[in-house]
């Protein structure tokens, strides 16, 4: 499948990889996608982050990843959902942060010696992003897959990284339209 894969699309997929390898992580996750995607620059998707206004809001999305891994990757939806049956998240991250360390439930173990020598895998969500990308483009009538499937597919699929992006303004709505020619640089719809 990576054969399919654009140059940027490829880019995204490789600053994924550094991105886990930075954080010491054993795996890419679909956070790590979005933060390579963020990282972009003059391409379709870095294009729709940036007629989205997102551009503008990157810092407030990357602290809204990095909390969410310190949640041991729970969706602030799940979170809100653990509240409802009395399990209170952040207390939990807080006891567990007091005895073993700040971001101890993040799975990168900081401080500690490199977990083995390799590349991190991509896990089963990271895969799953990496697949629907190539449904997404057949499904466009698309030749390859472009970053800016990448990022459909990061809005498409249920977990953080759909999260943070729609409370950016970011949806797989909005994102096709943008790519469909509906809005135009500045997030305003073009009149008819």
């Amino acid at each position: 499948m990576f054969e399919r894969f654009t140059k940027d699309a490829r880019e995204v997929v490789k600053g994924a990889v550094a991105r886990a390898e930075d954080e010491r992580a054993r795996t890419v996750d679909p956070g790590h996608l979005l933060l390579a995607l963020l990282d972009r620059e003059r391409s379709r998707g870095s294009f729709v982050l940036a007629a989205l206004g997102v551009t503008a809001r990157r810092d407030s999305m990357t602290r809204a990843l990095a909390e969410a891994r310190r949640r041991a990757g729970l969706s602030q939806a799940e979170t809100e959902a653990l509240a409802g049956l009395g399990i209170d998240v952040a207390r939990i991250v807080s006891r567990v942060e007091e005895v073993h360390g700040t971001g101890a439930m993040s799975g990168s173990p900081k401080g500690k010696a490199w977990w083995g020598g390799g590349r991190p895998s991509f896990g089963r969500d990271a895969r799953t992003v990496l697949e629907k990308s190539l449904r997404i483009a057949l499904a466009r009538r698309d030749r390859s897959i472009g970053d800016q499937h990448l990022l459909l597919a990061l809005t498409a699929l249920p977990g953080v990284p759909a999260e943070v992006l729609a409370d950016h303004g970011v949806t797989y709505e909005s994102a096709t339209r943008v790519l469909d020619g509906g809005l135009d640089g500045g997030g305003e719809a073009k009149a008819g």
